[in-house]
């Protein structure tokens, strides 16, 4: 899709939110597809770095193309043995909720979680430091943001920095973390990589399926 293309499409959506595009049957909730999983969405509420919910997230759904939930279950099922589930934070993201982070990011004012989520971090530069994008791989349905948790007690393995978290901190290979964060990170993504999952260099949390289905589409059903 042309850029032209696309913002004329992206302007649509968010001027008619009642003629954005229907669920495709190639989604999938991925509770009915891996085992053990916790669903903590967190821009549905006001838990993230926005500080209010985000335009798109209706329901506490993870939703994720099929393939990518397919190779999430032999994720979740590899872990079993260790006693450890997979927790996601965030699956498909409609572009309108792209949108509604681009405006934020553009609001230089609106500091509200900066001691929660970027307290080292100026505003002003998220986007040159890539953690804010104007288009997501999100919003192609096999990229997703999650950790791991404890079977037993649903307890969050130690993995340095919490989710969302703009740092250096937060790239998976610094070593300013403990050992054990260090080590927790590199078995979430040794998990993920041996599904094809791929990491994102600024982002331990982040994985996008590496033959994802729709490489060059960008979707916009809400999530409900």
């Amino acid at each position: 899709m042309s850029r032209i293309a696309f913002a004329a499409a992206l302007g649509l959506a968010l001027m008619c939110p009642a003629l954005a595009q229907p669920r495709p049957p190639s989604f999938v909730d991925v509770t009915t597809a891996v085992p053990h999983i916790v669903v903590e969405m967190r821009y549905l509420g006001s838990n993230n770095f926005v500080g209010r919910p985000i335009d798109g997230y209706e329901k506490p759904i993870c939703y994720l193309t099929r393939e990518a939930a397919a190779a999430l279950a032999a994720v979740a099922r590899d872990l079993e043995p260790q006693g450890l589930a997979i927790k996601v934070f965030d699956c498909y993201r409609p572009v309108r909720s792209v949108a509604h982070f681009v405006r934020w990011a553009r609001n230089i004012a609106d500091v509200a979680r900066k001691a929660d989520y970027y307290p080292d971090v100026d505003k002003r530069n998220l986007f040159r430091d890539g953690y804010i994008a104007a288009r997501s791989g999100h919003s192609r349905g096999s990229t997703l943001d999650l950790t791991l948790v404890r079977r037993a007690d649903g307890a969050e393995l130690d993995m340095g920095t919490h989710y969302d978290f703009f740092s250096p901190r937060s790239a998976p290979g610094d070593r300013s973390v403990s050992a054990q964060a260090q080590s927790n990170r590199q078995l979430l993504a040794s998990a993920m990589r041996r599904r094809g999952f791929v990491p994102y260099n600024k982002e331990w949390w982040h994985f996008t399926l590496r033959n994802e289905p729709f490489p060059d589409t960008y979707f916009d059903f809400p999530v409900r």
